[in-house]
């Protein structure tokens, strides 16, 4: 199946536990398994990887920039939502 048939999908790798998997590429696959499979051998060959996340790139919805005031604005109105009220003890580590 050629890449202009195969679905798009983003690839999220964590590289160790306790980290959030963050964005590493895109690559075109048949299906969910063949997609993981080929995120291993594109993004992992030096072992830098924990974990692997494969997800079609049709189910990602995405904010509209433009509407960026409208969504996020009105958080900005609720102080108490702010970190600068809360004390986070020295034992927690690095949060």
């Amino acid at each position: 199946m050629s890449a202009d048939l195969s679905p798009l999908w983003e690839v999220f790798i964590r590289s160790r536990n306790g980290l959030a998997h963050r964005h590493a590429g895109s690559l075109h696959a048949a299906d969910a398994e063949m997609a993981l499979q080929a995120a291993r051998d594109l993004f992992t060959r030096r072992g830098e990887a924990a974990s692997l996340w494969v997800v079609p790139a049709a189910a990602i919805i995405a904010s509209d920039p433009d509407e960026a005031g409208m969504l996020f604005e009105p958080t900005g109105s609720k102080i108490y939502r702010h970190p600068t009220f809360y004390e986070v003890p020295e034992d927690v580590g690095h949060m």
